[in-house]
């Protein structure tokens, strides 16, 4: 474990390295996802006039009858004032014309001919949408590094924006390694298991929208390793899988240095997934992550995903934990700070099986990792643990 960095400090040093990416003019429709690379403003008052918030007739101030002289439909307002003891018919979403206070409901009127009575009356200003009651030209609506949803996206549009600046879209090489891999789970002999790193990786990268290039699986040799790294060379971001520990067969580190790329630092002190190797080429970032799936998913999470968000202009990059009481007990750690596959059972959370870093039944059923300290003793069940939840499911 000499030299092995901290969860924190890693993550620290991965994400000074994030790339810093172009800015481009993005249509307001296809920014889900991406992140303001600046404050957004209105550039309209929203609503643009006083509009009525129900079906029903708008009404001069006084206790009636009213004369009806005209309808204000939703894009088709009434052009003239009202004087008192007039009304208009008047939709959903319709201009309230000068002269009208109120807007009342037509099942709380009754009308014979051209006259409208109040059977419920109606206080001054109901059903009344103010000018600018949402916001007003000139209003903050969205901050710097706020990441577009649907929600944001309809904000801009009301608020009088076509498009908006993001950064470029990363570009993410995924490339996995092992002599053991078969491409084609299908067809996978007795000494090999089905490649899946990299279509997993792939998945977890997706819904950042990233640009996503699939690269293997490669075999454990350095000629081969050095073909697919020139696949990789206009990738912002690459991130392998497997080959990044200690052993004889182990070459990514060795092959990426040849490649041209410097050591940034290697090793983190977690469990799963301590042989985490961190370089840069240029302005490249290779991210090589261990080979057992477990281990690949873990450190994708905590280093892969946050790299991702901060280059895409996310100014809070990381995972936040939550506390939530332990379901069962939860045995004594290793010197190693522990991230335990578990289950949200809604209330408490559980392990969800085996904990070894190969288990994949166990990786597919968690939808949360517990945050357990290096050298903690056991837990009783019901006592808090930091809780990372996952969109895994």
């Amino acid at each position: 474990m000499t030299g092995a960095l901290g969860l924190e400090e890693a993550q620290a040093r991965l994400l000074a390295l994030a790339p810093l990416l172009p800015l481009e003019a993005v249509p307001m429709e296809a920014m889900l996802g991406r992140y303001l690379t600046g404050d957004l403003r209105a550039a309209r008052t929203q609503p643009p006039a006083d509009l009525s918030a129900m079906d029903g007739y708008a009404v001069t101030p006084g206790d009636g009858p009213w004369q009806i002289i005209g309808e204000s439909r939703a894009g088709a307002p009434f052009a003239d004032p009202l004087t008192p003891g007039q009304c208009i018919r008047i939709s959903t979403g319709a201009v309230v014309p000068q002269g009208a206070d109120r807007v009342l409901l037509q099942e709380d009127a009754w009308h014979e001919g051209a006259t409208v009575a109040a059977s419920q009356p109606a206080p001054p200003g109901r059903h009344i949408r103010a000018r600018g009651f949402d916001f007003h030209e000139g209003d903050l609506l969205l901050t710097r590094g706020a990441r577009m949803t649907p929600g944001r996206i309809a904000l801009a549009l009301a608020g009088g924006h076509a498009q908006a600046m993001a950064a470029r879209r990363l570009r993410v090489a995924v490339m996995d390694s092992g002599d053991e891999l078969a491409p084609d789970p299908a067809r996978c002999l007795p000494h090999q298991i089905p490649a899946s790193n990299g279509a997993m990786l792939a998945a977890m990268l997706a819904p950042l929208g990233c640009e996503v290039t699939r690269i293997g699986p490669v075999a454990d040799d350095r000629a081969a390793l050095a073909a697919a790294l020139l696949q990789a060379e206009t990738a912002d971001v690459l991130i392998t899988s497997g080959g990044a520990s200690v052993g004889d067969h182990d070459l990514i580190k060795p092959a990426v240095a040849e490649w041209g790329a410097e050591t940034a630092f290697w090793k983190v002190a977690i469990k799963p997934g301590k042989p985490l190797l961190v370089a840069t080429r240029g302005a490249q970032v290779i991210l090589g992550l261990p080979g057992n799936p477990v281990s690949s998913f873990v450190t994708a999470f905590l280093f892969a995903l946050p790299l991702v968000r901060a280059a895409m202009g996310d100014p809070d990059p990381l995972p936040r934990a939550v506390t939530m009481p332990a379901g069962e007990p939860l045995p004594a750690t290793g010197p190693r700070r522990e991230f335990l596959r578990a289950v949200n059972d809604g209330g408490t959370v559980r392990l969800a099986g085996s904990q070894d870093s190969s288990a994949l039944s166990a990786l597919a059923a968690a939808d949360c990792l517990i945050d357990r300290p290096a050298g903690a003793a056991a837990l009783a069940a019901g006592e808090p643990v930091p809780v990372f939840h996952l969109q895994n499911g």
